[in-house]
């Protein structure tokens, strides 16, 4: 992969006056996500987990081409040429997203889902030191701080007591998978920036929806394989239920172009802290649709949580 140097002057030239689109990109992205998340748990219970997240990818993969397409029309670009740097960040943006799921997975094999889910939330400040250390690209002091604060925010509302059964399982392993998982998801954001970068010239737009579509494609071809091979059956059953799935592959698709075109315009540690509103969605989601209350440990981690965001916000000016 290329050196820092060698791909921060990739988007250099890129039209300025559309750099404050990540913000919006990244707001929408994170409400599509909310959404997608909705239906992928409405099919859990019939396709299992692994199916539920093929669906992400095998629905939301003719969306990506689509977009990529219309990304390439309107902004009269050509089929972006990729070398071996974007085929290495692609894959290991494809491969790491893939890993951090099923980190996730066997987590909650051990019933300790919900410490693992906290830990994860750990996410964006891994963002900002992978992307330090492999893209180059730096952060404010203001910055930091506003990742950190809301980082701990979202820590806070997701963290909750064990009880029962839960509460006799050893807490450190979930916790280890819980921070492994938001490195691999960390990965992923600093890799699929990369990949755009690594396309040089050219519009944003064009290149993120690229990145996109490819990404997508390696996914569905991995975890097509390893069903057929594995679980052909819960394969057959995704094929099934096309109906709600399509639905499932246009959401998750519009918010990973929302992510993709915030990470072609800022560093991925801005976009996935900016991201996290998808919380604040969720509880709103929560307290709208299911009248519940809200606790005072949820509320505190909302505060901090805004806070964070402003101040992320504040620091981009």
């Amino acid at each position: 992969m290329h050196t820092c140097p060698d791909i921060a002057g990739g988007l250099e030239n890129v039209l300025h006056e559309w750099t404050w689109l990540w913000i919006p990109a990244s707001i929408f992205a994170a409400a599509a996500q909310v959404g997608r998340n909705a239906i992928q748990r409405s099919l859990t219970e019939q396709l299992g987990t692994i199916g539920a997240t093929q669906v992400r990818f095998l629905y939301g993969f003719p969306f990506a081409v689509l977009f990529a397409g219309l990304a390439l029309l309107v902004t009269g670009s050509s089929i972006p040429r990729t070398d071996l740097s974007f085929v290495l960040f692609t894959l290991a943006g494809a491969i790491s997203q893939i890993l951090a799921t099923a980190l996730m997975l066997a987590a909650m094999r051990q019933r300790a889902f919900v410490v693992v889910t906290a830990w994860t939330k750990t996410e964006p400040v891994q963002v900002a030191l992978f992307g330090l250390i492999v893209l180059g690209d730096t952060l404010s002091v203001l910055a930091m701080v506003a990742i950190v604060i809301a980082t701990v925010g979202v820590t806070i509302m997701a963290r909750k007591p064990l009880s029962g059964a839960d509460a006799k399982v050893s807490t450190w392993q979930p916790a280890a998978f819980g921070i492994l998982a938001g490195a691999c998801f960390a990965i992923a954001a600093v890799s699929f920036r990369g990949a755009i970068l690594s396309l040089g010239e050219g519009h944003f737009l064009a290149h993120a929806s690229w990145t996109l579509a490819c990404g997508l494609g390696v996914q569905t071809l991995l975890l097509a394989g390893w069903m057929m091979v594995f679980q052909r059956e819960v394969w057959w059953s995704c094929l099934r239920a096309w109906r709600i799935s399509i639905w499932g592959g246009l959401l998750g698709a519009s918010a990973s172009q929302g992510w993709f075109i915030g990470f072609a315009l800022t560093a991925a540690a801005n976009v996935r802290t900016l991201g996290l509103v998808e919380i604040l969605f969720a509880q709103l989601l929560s307290w709208r649709v299911f009248l519940n209350k809200g606790t005072r440990q949820e509320m505190t981690g909302t505060v901090l949580i805004i806070v964070g965001v402003g101040l992320l916000l504040l620091a981009r000016q």
